[in-house]
């Protein structure tokens, strides 16, 4: 009988997921350990990622609590020397830090010529650099193990104009070219060896965003309805449909893929609203 293999598992490979403490890193972490992956759950609330790690532990899965600022180069070297010491290799790396603030929205009463550059710089540098640095850290590891994967967390907002939303556009569009350009160059040092690609969510709930769509007793705000509109699935995605792309694109089922971004909208991305 031939031996079937499942080449979507991520059976024993060590994964780092930044932004692990939020609620798609939640998911995230989840859907590794299922998959067979131990986890590094990398954020800045200790308490909500010692509590995470403890619980995948107490299921049966491995993983541990990673406390560090994605912008702070120093704390990550701290926590890969901990899961290299905790687990001796890393595989994969998930990019999902990120986050926007009030500050650098642009509402409509607003002077568009009055724009808060200290606020844009700092949603940029959070988006980008919170992607690019955990990259250089974790990224030498990865290299050294000699083959991995990692997964940028892009946005419909880097994809179509989202009103308000400037700096968080700006700063995840950047990412989509920070995936092609570094994959291009991963390929041409390592060949299929480490491999970048990206996710690109649709419109998911989380603490960052749920009061901007929907308002304190669950019905949708008119911004968010107007998303609801935009989406031909009629409804916000659910973190746990982010994950099979995730595990996909870290695992050996997607070895010819690098420099890609998938896509996970409900059709929100190919809907013209007519």
């Amino acid at each position: 009988m031939t031996n079937l293999k499942n080449n979507s598992s991520l059976n024993d490979n060590v994964i780092v997921v930044t932004g692990g403490t939020g609620v798609l890193g939640e998911a995230f972490i989840n859907g590794i350990a299922r998959a067979g992956g131990k986890v590094g759950i990398l954020g800045r609330n200790e308490k909500v990622a010692a509590e995470r790690a403890a619980k995948i532990n107490n299921d049966g899965g491995s993983a541990i609590a990673l406390i560090a600022d994605v912008t702070d180069a120093r704390q990550l070297s701290d926590a890969c020397e901990k899961i290299l010491s905790a687990f001796g290799k890393i595989n994969g790396l998930v990019n999902a830090a990120g986050g926007n603030m009030p500050e650098a929205m642009l509402q409509p009463e607003q002077d568009i010529f009055q724009l808060n550059m200290d606020a844009l710089q700092k949603v940029m540098h959070l988006n980008l650099f919170g992607s690019l640095i955990p990259t250089q850290i974790f990224g030498q590891a990865i290299k050294n193990n000699g083959r991995g994967s990692i997964v940028n967390i892009s946005s419909m907002a880097s994809q179509l104009a989202i009103t308000k939303v400037l700096g968080y556009s700006l700063a995840k569009a950047a990412i989509e070219c920070y995936t092609r350009w570094f994959s291009v160059e991963l390929a041409k040092r390592y060949g299929d060896k480490i491999r970048m690609n990206a996710i690109a969510p649709g419109f998911f709930l989380t603490e960052q965003n749920r009061r901007l769509l929907t308002t304190e007793d669950g019905n949708l705000t008119e911004r968010g309805k107007l998303v609801i509109n935009k989406t031909p699935f009629n409804r916000f995605g659910d973190p746990e449909e982010l994950v099979g792309s995730l595990v996909w694109l870290l695992s050996d089922a997607s070895k010819f893929v690098t420099g890609s971004v998938t896509t996970v909208d409900g059709g929100f991305s190919v809907f013209s609203g007519v």
